[in-house]
């Protein structure tokens, strides 16, 4: 709302959000799959209007996802978020930007260039999957395990974690979560308006294309 400095001290000022993270709500266990479908298609619509403005989040997770009081979920902590347009200032370095649990492969790796919405997708995806089974699709002792996982490993399927995970909804988690860019939801509305067909009881177009031979021969 305002950003400023008093003695010295420099400020800003934001909306407060009564309520927990949903990372603080995970830690309870995992959600019912309708609410899960119900507040990542929320979060997936903000992370498109977000693209749209060309920015990209490039940090999505439990712990930056706030449930208000009414349950309506705010998406927060914009502080490695990037202009789409902008040149990555830190691929020399080698830098890792994000957290590695819930980090796309080219966000991980050597090939940052590559990183665009479908990055922010694949982090939608592992939010999803956190909140269906209960933890982050790859696990490890350190860092540096996680990341090679995410490079290297394909996340367990859902319902083998949960066997009470719906079908479509595992859909829906594994396109995100897939390693090559071009197998992915294209954007976060669409899979928002799958999120919202399989709400409504409809066909969702995970099951269409190439995804079901991948999941077949996985």
């Amino acid at each position: 709302y305002e950003v400023g400095e008093i003695h010295g001290y420099p400020y800003f000022s934001m909306k407060y959000v009564a309520g927990e993270t949903l990372g603080q709500r995970l830690a309870r266990g995992p959600l019912l799959p309708r609410e899960a479908a119900s507040i990542l298609s929320r979060v997936a619509m903000a992370v498109h209007f977000a693209h749209q403005q060309g920015i990209l989040h490039r940090d999505l997770k439990p712990s930056n996802i706030l449930l208000d009081e009414n349950g309506q979920p705010h998406i927060m902590d914009f502080g490695l978020a990037k202009r789409s347009s902008d040149v990555e200032s830190l691929t020399r370095t080698g830098a890792i930007l994000g957290t590695p649990a819930y980090m796309a492969p080219e966000q991980a790796g050597a090939q940052r260039g590559n990183v665009g919405p479908a990055s922010d997708v694949y982090g939608l995806g592992s939010i999803l999957y956190h909140m269906l089974t209960g933890h982050a699709p790859f696990q490890a002792a350190s860092p540096v395990d996680i990341v090679l996982m995410v490079l290297e490993q394909d996340p367990v399927p859902p319902r083998m974690v949960s066997p009470a995970v719906d079908r479509d909804l595992e859909m829906i988690t594994l396109r995100c979560l897939q390693k090559p860019i071009d197998l992915r939801y294209r954007d976060a509305l669409g899979l928002a308006n799958d999120l919202d067909a399989y709400l409504n009881d409809e066909s969702i177009s995970a099951r269409s294309g190439r995804l079901p031979q991948v999941m077949s021969r996985w």
